[in-house]
């Protein structure tokens, strides 16, 4: 009863809203304590899509997406006019005449209830729709359905009938989180839509008009039943002929469904985690965070650069990156299959392309899945002697004119109550340079920072990116890369490369960041320095040349006109490192346990060698 009397009530409410609803606007609009709360009513702002974004390797392919929703947004003139007459004729064949809603459909679908379970035709026109979708709940009430169509007449007001007819057909819900008629074309056929047949495009119409009821994932044979109803009404229209008509029902439906693409996790997450680095950078949040006073306003800060973040990635962007999928893999299974002794035995790996200064693979660990804990990246780690070359070495040729042949003590060497020992407490007298580097002993690494000073040693590291450094590390035992916290694979690969020639550029995995419409949005500038003078850098190469011929790196085997490297490891063998170079790449790998524990009994094994043996080829 109450229906049939809410069904009466709407049927002879219906002439006389048309009739007034110029009046009743305009009344509206000049009646000061109505004007406000009408517009609170129908604020027609653009909605906020979920668009997906994508990130793209140094060959412009697709290697993974971010998306909660699946959409392939369209302009109007892309989608076939097939699949627009295919929503008109069946769900408002007058759309291109009516004000936003259709007096005698609305007339008609109070008294009609429908046995299919489908909604009636014309119930609804195509602008209603859209205006539930966008502004309003699915809420069955008289009063809900009233403000929809004020909503749709002021949308029809502000809006042409074909921007009306693209968003609906872009914002249509296809089931399995998909939206649009282009998301619903990838996603079901993995094909764009003007690559579809008819019978494909008539079996995606059928989904929308009940979502649940026509997921042709689980009720295949209910969507292929509407779409022949559409087929039939399409004929009825003379819009296809009933041959045509009948062929096209004919046709057998294959689904192929689209899997999310996940390639590459331990890069990918890596790439976004240096997106919120470059919007910090390009939108002023670095500089907020580094003036902030208070740990409650850098917590601010980075909650508004966060939102900042996911808008963007919601808008849906394109992340070019340097990403080498083939080097990647090769990558990857190298040193899985290198840290294959023990179940929890990890790594950490980064390289970075000589030339370009960019990160072309990334290893964050074994087993990684995606926005795990990237060791490459989060994994801080004491460094040991891979870290001398940058604290001792270097600085002490910068400034000097010292040569990998002079001559300096390596006897014992004490600060305060601080005394160092050499590997396996070898006790040496007088030594080079090059020796002293070779086998890593700590007492010749340990003169030469006392006399560069604390201070000037620290210097020589600010253009790099250690961010786990701090003032409490510069203490004697950072000679010997004894840090409070300690540095990441990434940051020591990074530092490396000004041994490449001298000059230094932050590394970095982005290229750029566009829109989906092809608009670049963000890029890294490029902001090459010089670190270390000629001789310096001639000098360390000599140097790191040595360490694979004949000091600790012996045993790597890189087929390269140059490789030099740098080993390390940490008190009671918790850590080893292996940092260097060749021609080509410079890179870091870093193999431990999560939970430190002494790995001596590794030691011969030589793993990390094998490792960067590997990825450097």
């Amino acid at each position: 009863m109450r229906k049939v009397v809410g069904s009466f009530i709407i049927i002879i409410s219906l002439p006389l809203l048309f009739f007034l609803f110029d009046k009743i606007a305009l009344e509206i609009k000049t009646a000061n304590t109505l004007d406000g709360k009408f517009a609170s009513s129908i604020q027609l702002e653009a909605t906020n899509s979920l668009i997906p974004t994508v990130l793209r390797d140094q060959n412009k392919e697709t290697f993974s997406e971010e998306y909660t929703e699946w959409r392939k947004p369209m302009k109007l003139a892309d989608i076939p006019e097939f699949v627009q007459e295919l929503f008109l004729y069946s769900e408002d064949e007058h759309f291109y005449d009516h004000i936003g809603f259709d007096l005698s459909a609305i007339a008609r679908a109070a008294v009609v209830n429908s046995a299919s379970g489908e909604s009636s035709q014309g119930g609804s026109t195509i602008t209603q729709q859209l205006v539930r979708m966008r502004y309003l709940s699915e809420e069955k009430s008289y009063e809900r359905k009233l403000l929809e169509l004020f909503y749709s007449y002021e949308l029809e007001q502000k809006t042409a009938k074909d921007e009306i007819l693209n968003m609906y057909l872009n914002e249509m819900y296809f089931s399995n989180g998909t939206y649009g008629i282009g998301g619903a074309s990838t996603y079901y056929f993995q094909r764009p839509v003007s690559k579809l047949s008819k019978a494909e495009m008539a079996f995606l119409a059928a989904i929308p008009n009940n979502p649940t009821l026509y997921d042709p994932v689980k009720h295949f044979d209910n969507t292929k039943k509407r779409q022949e109803r559409l087929i039939n009404k399409l004929v009825d229209k003379g819009v296809l002929t009933a041959k045509q008509g009948k062929n096209i029902k004919k046709e057998n439906i294959t689904l192929t469904i689209k899997k999310k693409k996940q390639q590459y996790p331990a890069y990918s997450t890596y790439v976004l985690n240096e997106l919120h680095s470059l919007i910090s950078d390009k939108e002023g949040f670095t500089k907020q965070l580094k003036a902030a006073k208070t740990s409650a306003d850098k917590q601010a800060i980075n909650k508004k650069l966060t939102k900042r973040v996911n808008t963007l990635l919601n808008e849906g962007l394109i992340i070019d990156t340097a990403l080498s999928p083939t080097k990647q893999i090769a990558d990857q299974n190298a040193i899985d299959q290198a840290v294959s002794y023990t179940s929890e035995l990890q790594a950490a790996a980064v390289v970075i392309d000589n030339t370009s200064r960019e990160i072309v693979s990334i290893y964050g660990g074994k087993d990684y899945e995606k926005f795990d804990f990237n060791r490459a990246f989060q994994g801080v780690r004491q460094p040991g002697s891979a870290f001398k070359p940058l604290i001792d070495y270097a600085p002490y040729f910068e400034l000097t004119s010292a040569t990998p042949n002079t001559i300096v003590s390596g006897s014992p060497f004490c600060i305060g109550s601080y005394c160092p020992q050499n590997y396996g407490g070898q006790v040496i007298g007088n030594v080079s340079l090059q020796q002293g580097f070779r086998y890593s002993y700590n007492t010749v690494a340990m003169r030469l920072f006392h006399q560069i000073g604390t201070a000037k040693a620290f210097s020589f590291l600010k253009p790099f990116q250690f961010e786990s450094i701090t003032n409490a590390d510069h203490v004697y035992s950072a000679a010997i890369g004894g840090l409070t916290h300690g540095v990441t694979a990434l940051e020591l690969a990074d530092a490396y490369t000004s041994f490449i020639n001298g000059d230094y550029e932050p590394a970095h995995a982005i290229r750029q960041v566009k829109s989906r419409d092809g608009k670049v949005l963000y890029e890294w500038e490029q902001k090459q320095m010089q670190v270390w003078s000629a001789s310096t850098t001639q000098h360390m190469r000599t140097l790191l040349g040595d360490v694979v011929h004949n000091g600790t790196g012996v045993g790597i085997h890189v087929n390269a006109p140059y490789v030099g490297a740098k080993t390390g490891t940490t008190n009671d063998y918790r850590d080893y490192w292996l940092a260097g170079l060749t021609d080509r790449y410079t890179s870091a790998v870093w193999i431990g346990y999560d939970r430190p524990r002494n790995m001596y009994w590794l030691e011969n094994a030589k793993i990390h060698h094998r490792i960067f043996s590997s990825i450097m080829q």
